[in-house]
């Protein structure tokens, strides 16, 4: 049975990759710091704890932490400044399942800071019943804890929540904590999402009966 939907954030609720991609950009003309061009490719869907390493910034957990805070200050002013929307379709599927009384999570690598200032600017605080991000697990995707975490606080089996996701690691998390989960290509053509349970071209394609579909299977 369908008994809560956990949704990863970024490719799936807005379309934040311009603003993200940016913001990289940002910091390191700002510290003077190479940046290879597959850049944000790369590090799609992962924690930034995992990509400063991996960009060779920073490999001190301090440094680390310091780098990423400064990474989302920019992120968090420049989504101000430009303003946001969330994704065609995603505030009609929240309003459908609130009716339905099936309750949602988030479960995003995203830091917490990101993901309240964007809630309050698209005003969909109501439709989350939990939220899980990156600060709170050891490892992010495409270790489990994340969507488990946020089966958990739902008080819902794993196998009765679906995920969203429009990630090659987040598919692979969700998978990993036996989660049905439906890809939205938002990120990487559906072509490449076969790992998915099920996949869409875009989240106006999704409603509760397509959820509940895959829950069941």
């Amino acid at each position: 049975m369908l008994r809560a939907v956990i949704f990863d954030w970024d490719g799936v609720v807005v379309d934040s990759s311009a603003h993200h991609e940016r913001s990289w950009e940002i910091l390191a003309t700002k510290r003077g710091l190479a940046l290879p061009a597959d850049h944000f490719k790369r590090g799609f869907g992962k924690k930034n704890n995992a990509i400063i390493p991996d960009l060779g910034w920073a490999a001190d957990p301090a440094e680390v932490d310091a780098l990423a805070h400064e990474k989302e200050e920019i992120y968090r002013s420049l989504v101000r400044e430009k303003g946001i929307d969330p994704l065609p379709g995603v505030r009609e599927l929240l309003s459908a399942l609130q009716a339905a009384e099936i309750p949602c999570a988030i479960g995003s690598s995203t830091e917490r800071a990101n993901l309240d200032c964007l809630l309050d600017l698209m005003d969909l605080r109501k439709f989350f019943r939990v939220i899980v991000s990156g600060e709170e697990v050891v490892h992010g995707k495409p270790d489990p804890s994340i969507f488990l975490l946020a089966a958990e606080r739902l008080g819902a089996a794993p196998a009765d929540c679906v995920v969203i996701e429009d990630a090659l690691v987040g598919i692979e998390a969700a998978k990993r904590a036996g989660m049905p989960v439906l890809a939205v290509a938002t990120t990487h053509p559906l072509e490449a999402l076969g790992p998915a349970d099920a996949a869409v071209g875009s989240m106006a394609e999704v409603t509760p009966d397509c959820l509940a579909s895959l829950a069941g299977a």
